[in-house]
């Protein structure tokens, strides 16, 4: 016998036996080698963060939505955070006529507030515990999330006053710009770390209730 066609029986004996350990494994409900997605592609990943349509991505956000000074008269004083929900923008005021201008995701339909908050509290990779009221209409939703780059609350949160309410990261970029949260506030991670390091406990948040308390803003440049 040549050294090829032993070669050929023993490739075929050693495929038989693996196929007659696995059909045993199963018969006996061994758990076989998963062949679904992994979690993160599951549809419930998608929808415990809210993703956008598919197709929008980071690198389609609009250049409104990127970080930048901009031109913005207002009477709020300086380390003011003004959040426009009805354009997706957050200004951080700087005091000269001007503010940073961050794009934002927010609530979507019968999500979205408006009002006066103060920080109260600021996290790094804060761990995600979802609050009753999201429990209660989405009850697939973890109990509590420990912080990381999975963690929908991104790299840093800052809690608004008593409210259930967070100016967070995302590990969602695509969702910038878009109405899908549950009222909170989402950034780029990269914006949310530069806008934490700006504010403090006691910072006062404005979220303007519509299009009416607008400030105006003309011209822009890179920030």
């Amino acid at each position: 016998m040549s050294i090829q066609t032993s070669i050929m029986k023993s490739t075929r004996l050693l495929t038989v036996a693996a196929g007659a350990f696995l059909w045993a494994g199963s018969a006996m409900g061994a758990p076989l080698p998963p062949s679904y997605p992994s979690h993160s592609d599951t549809t419930f990943e998608r929808l415990m963060r809210g993703q956008a349509p598919d197709g929008v991505g980071v690198t389609a956000l609009t250049p409104d939505l990127r970080r930048q000074v901009v031109n913005y008269p207002t009477k709020a004083v300086a380390g003011t955070v003004v959040i426009d929900i009805a354009q997706t923008h957050l200004y951080f005021v700087l005091g000269d006529g001007s503010a940073i201008r961050y794009g934002i995701g927010v609530g979507r339909d019968g999500f979205r507030w408006s009002g006066v908050q103060a920080v109260t509290r600021k996290a790094e990779w804060p761990d995600w515990t979802p609050p009753p009221e999201m429990i209660a209409r989405q009850p697939y939703l973890p109990r509590w999330m420990a912080g990381g780059e999975g963690n929908p609350l991104g790299a840093r949160a800052i809690y608004l006053g008593s409210t259930i309410y967070r100016i967070h990261g995302t590990n969602m970029p695509e969702t910038i710009g878009h109405k899908v949260s549950s009222g909170c506030i989402r950034m780029l991670n990269e914006d949310v770390i530069d806008l934490y390091s700006r504010v403090e406990v006691g910072t006062k948040i404005i979220v303007l209730p519509n299009q009416n308390y607008i400030a105006a803003t003309t011209g822009s440049k890179t920030y």
